[in-house]
């Protein structure tokens, strides 16, 4: 074994992991002096916003936040500032406790400066009032809304005093609309929508914008149906994009609903979050001191850019011209950035990549690295053990609510468990640890099998075919399971990267005999992992564990095989 090859793997496991989580790729917060996006700036109407419970309980505070709302969009020049007075109307119940409260929605307008008789606007959302009581285990609470959704107005009022600075190059405008009583049942975009429908009349395009929790990344969560120009749109003009077309489908089975929702059916757009954490998310600690300025520049990075191309380009002009038939398949990887195909490439792109498995394996087999029935043996291995990794992960999940007095639900989301990052990343840890253990000793015994033979290399070569097997073992259960999931959901990624950049790497491998390419496929794949299998347990929180300890489980078994043979000292073998 090459003596430096372990602290080079090192190295690298280390350097995805930070890559993955935004060291030197998501945007530094920049000062309250930037020419550009500020984040300190947005921090300074949060800390305004945040200062009292506003809730629809607390009519008084609610009001003072709107009337410093009104004066923001004042200082801005809107040419003019609405308010859509709704009466009496009656939110959920909560608690045995039913609120009944007027709404007031705020919308201003800033058209182009040569506007036609009828511009098209660009509609920004966000809503101003923040959660009202929420019971938790040991008592019940009430949110200052600085994240949620302090962040979405800030953003919005940051990011027009941006776009004023080329206002005279706009073809199209803005409608800034912030809506009251969005925390109980989306009330107020409900009765606008309802009432007012005049006032989207001219809207060709519209983001919004939320926060669920203070902390992370800004993720494009949500986009609407048929939204292959929206992604367009966004592939062209984002910086630091973050996006996965998966959580619009994982959304649509989720509870949880925004603005975007009344909407999304009519008018094309996208709905970013930050997404972490779960335990600061409608509480008491959605609070000021709790505001993150990197996560809010990470919005203004995606956001701004795309604004000022819809401003500016007289083809938006048009209306219809986002609605679309087809949706997108998009993910990012960090690094390496934004990957959105059309439905159709992306199945090429799977046709592709199941070929070349194919063809690596049958290869593989002519060479008697590997014998077919010792790979499906460990594919259904695998699989058993991942199903049983699933059931554990939700053991983990219903005992965490046990000690924590929070309510379990199955894959559901689970507020009140305030150590539940810490035994997520505990758990994967041992995770990793006993997959590491459980092959070091199957391979120990492969090892020693072969050791009674006569020839020198015998047990490299021992070593090596244990390492295959158990690779392409678990490629042939992800070849199986991308196929499986492209024609249900149409949706794979979290099978098919490890599959695609494990099977490139043992190609090129094999062309070429450099384990460079080794290396390479561990650090795509540990990007990738890293940054999805963060965002999947943010978003489904504690209560789904079990498949975010499942998906990293499927993860390992690609990489510790891969990491052996990268280890592996082949000057021993033939």
């Amino acid at each position: 074994m090459n003596r430096f090859r372990p602290l080079i793997l090192a190295a690298v496991a280390v350097a995805a992991g930070l890559l993955a989580y935004g060291l030197w790729t998501r945007p530094a917060a920049e000062p309250a002096d930037a020419e550009g996006f500020s984040a300190a700036r947005v921090v300074n109407d949060i800390e305004v916003i945040s200062k009292d419970h506003h809730s629809v309980a607390h009519p008084e505070e609610r009001a003072e936040v709107r009337e410093y709302l009104v004066s923001r969009l004042n200082e801005l020049g809107a040419d003019t500032v609405k308010f859509f007075e709704y009466d009496s109307l009656v939110g959920p119940q909560n608690k045995h406790v039913v609120y009944t409260f007027d709404a007031v929605d705020v919308m201003a307008e800033f058209p182009p400066l040569t506007a036609t008789a009828d511009p098209t606007y660009l509609l920004m959302v966000a809503h101003y009032d923040s959660r009202y009581s929420q019971p938790m285990p040991k008592d019940t609470v009430w949110s200052y809304g600085a994240a949620d959704d302090g962040y979405g107005v800030g953003v919005i009022l940051e990011t027009v005093s941006q776009a004023l600075k080329y206002r005279q190059d706009w073809s199209q405008g803005i409608k800034v609309l912030f809506t009251d009583a969005e925390e109980v049942g989306m009330m107020g975009m409900k009765a606008i929508w309802e009432n007012d429908r005049q006032e989207f009349d001219n809207v060709g395009f519209m983001i919004n914008l939320e926060a669920r929790g203070p902390w992370g990344p800004a993720l494009l969560f949500e986009t609407c149906p048929g939204n292959e120009k929206v992604m367009d749109l966004y592939a062209k003009a984002a910086d630091s994009p973050f996006t996965y077309s998966l959580t619009t489908v994982v959304y649509s089975f989720m509870p949880n609903f925004t603005d975007f929702t009344i909407v999304k059916d009519e008018i094309p757009g996208m709905n970013f979050s930050t997404i972490a954490d779960i335990n600061h998310y409608h509480t008491d600690l959605d609070n000021f001191s709790n505001v993150s300025a990197k996560s809010i520049q990470h919005y203004g990075a995606q956001i701004v850019p795309v604004v000022e191309a819809y401003l500016t380009d007289e083809a938006y002009a048009d209306r219809n011209y986002f609605k679309a038939e087809d949706d997108t398949t998009n993910f990012t990887i960090p690094l390496l950035g934004l990957f959105n195909f059309s439905k159709g490439m992306y199945k090429v792109i799977n046709v592709v990549i199941f070929v070349l498995f194919l063809l690596v394996f049958a290869l593989e087999g002519v060479r008697g690295r590997l014998k077919a029935s010792k790979v499906f043996k460990t594919s259904a291995i695998v699989l058993g053990v991942a199903v049983l990794v699933l059931a554990l992960g939700e053991l983990v999940a219903y005992l965490s609510a046990l000690v924590a007095g929070a309510k379990f639900k199955f894959f559901g989301v689970i507020h009140g468990i305030g150590f539940d990052n810490v035994v997520m990343i505990v758990s994967t840890v041992l995770l990793a640890a006993a997959c590491v253990a459980v092959y070091m000793n199957g391979r120990g015994k492969a090892v020693r099998k072969a050791s009674g033979s006569m020839r020198a290399n015998a047990a490299s070569n021992a070593a090596a075919k244990f390492a295959g097997n158990q690779l392409y073992g678990t490629l042939a259960l992800m070849f199986i399971l991308s196929a499986v999931l492209l024609f249900a959901l149409g949706e794979n990624l979290m099978f098919l990267i490890p599959l695609a950049f494990a099977t490139v790497a043992m190609i090129l491998y094999r062309l070429t005999s450099m384990k460079f390419w080794i290396l390479c496929a561990i650090f795509f794949i540990l990007l990738h992992a890293f940054s999805f299998l963060y965002a999947l347990a943010m978003a489904l929180t504690i209560g789904a564990f079990g498949a975010v300890a499942m998906l990293a489980f499927c993860d390992f078994m690609v990489l510790i095989p891969l990491a052996d043979m990268y280890l592996l000292d082949t000057s021993k073998r033939k």
